[in-house]
């Protein structure tokens, strides 16, 4: 039942947003997500990244046949393109494999090997489904939010000292080595969060179930949460307000080389196609969430996860995407998104309600005071810095706190569902 009305809400988000941005001309996310069976997907390792989720629920001679023939069908598209002179790349294959296992879901398999596989479908869908939603919210926030609030954040970021003007020059001085590094860690985020979510689910062919929560669920949750926050508060980010991806609607074209004229902050029209996606930064929370679930993870996956955090903290500033403030409301954000999905696991009790209660007063109050104290965050930094720093510590703090506790005792029994009376 529960999988089926979750599927049933997917379903019509994903029509819902197919109209929006046919409103505007575009085709939506289930349309370029089945155009990409035939022509170059826009990312391969995405593609092969969501196979290698669903393979979970396979046995090991089955994914090595999927594999094989995700990459034979691939060689032949690549062949077809090829003669037909269009664009070649990777990725399709990967894709076919994962709708030929739902229709064998459907016609070969019965029971709790049909549920097992399709929830395998699903998981290596939602990554790929994810990916195509995102870019049609992105598209919405450009074309139903014309003014931006960059200058109340570029103004309340006074008080942490300007960290993207900071790390936009560092970045530039280590040349197109770091720049290049930097780059492929923030593009290929949800390859290295398959990786993380891999090791949670390497028992679930063995075990035939999933465990109750692993990265997967808490990605899927910031990527639909997240958006909405971006229709509260549409922000553009310091290279495009104040840099040269700007152009003539830039306020400036400053960034990262001289800080902006600040004084009394005022929302300005943008264009009609950057996307209005800085608060919260949820790059970093999705790598704050990596680093999370790492932590039970072998050494070398705890190193990976410590430096996809730290790389991608560097990206979101050293290019430009983000203010420092984006950053501290994407660490509350995800902390108590993660808070809430751990307390709904073990059963919700009022530590789960506390913490959850905290963390989300917390990043309201972020947002309000970005918004009506942007300012005073300006005037009194030395005041208003380290009071940003403690919020978001203190949230840190809460989280450490509340999940130790729950680790060091189990989890309250759940009355099993009473059976029902045959008649």
């Amino acid at each position: 039942m529960l999988w089926g009305a979750a599927g049933a809400v997917t379903l019509g988000f994903l029509v819902a947003l197919e109209i929006a941005a046919r409103h505007y001309g575009l085709p939506g996310p289930m349309t370029t997500q089945a155009r990409e069976l035939i022509v170059k997907p826009a990312s391969g390792p995405l593609l092969y990244a969501s196979l290698a989720l669903m393979m979970v629920v396979l046995t090991w001679r089955q994914r090595f046949i999927a594999l094989g023939a995700a990459i034979g069908i691939d060689l032949v598209l690549t062949l077809v393109r090829w003669l037909l002179d269009a664009r070649i790349g990777s990725g399709s294959g990967a894709l076919w494999v994962i709708v030929a296992c739902a229709v064998i879901a459907v016609t070969r398999r019965t029971g709790a090997e049909r549920t097992l596989l399709l929830k395998g479908v699903g998981l290596g869908l939602i990554l790929v489904t994810g990916r195509k939603t995102g870019d049609a919210w992105l598209l919405i926030t450009s074309k139903t939010k014309p003014e931006v609030l960059d200058p109340y954040l570029v103004t309340a970021d006074q008080a942490l000292g300007n960290p993207s003007w900071l790390v936009g020059r560092v970045v530039e001085a280590t040349g197109t080595v770091g720049e290049n590094v930097l780059d492929w860690v923030y593009v290929q985020l949800a390859v290295a969060a398959v990786v993380a979510a891999l090791y949670q689910l390497r028992n679930v062919a063995r075990d035939r179930a999933f465990p109750s929560h692993h990265l997967v669920r808490t990605f899927l949750v910031i990527g639909l949460l997240g958006p909405g926050i971006y229709m509260i508060f549409p922000v553009v980010g310091p290279i495009y307000a104040y840099g040269a991806e700007g152009g003539s609607w830039a306020a400036a074209d400053v960034w990262p080389n001289a800080l902006p004229s600040i004084g009394t902050p005022e929302a300005f029209t943008f264009d009609e196609f950057t996307p209005r996606n800085c608060m919260p930064s949820l790059h970093t929370a999705w790598s704050v969430a990596i680093f999370v679930h790492t932590r039970r993870s072998p050494r070398l996956l705890k190193y990976a996860g410590t430096f996809w955090l730290i790389a991608t903290l560097a990206a979101t500033l050293g290019f430009g995407y983000h203010y420092g403030v984006d950053l501290i409301a994407g660490v509350v954000f995800v902390l108590t998104i993660e808070a809430a999905l751990r307390g709904l696991d073990r059963g919700w009790d009022r530590s789960a309600t506390q913490i959850v209660a905290f963390g989300a007063g917390v990043f309201a109050a972020l947002l309000v005071s970005y918004r009506f104290l942007a300012t005073e965050m300006a005037d009194y930094p030395w005041v208003f810095g380290p009071l940003l720093l403690l919020s978001m510590a203190s949230v840190i703090y809460g989280y450490v706190r509340t999940t130790r506790q729950w680790d060091a005792k189990p989890a309250p029994a759940r009355e099993p569902k009473p059976e029902p009376e045959l008649v």
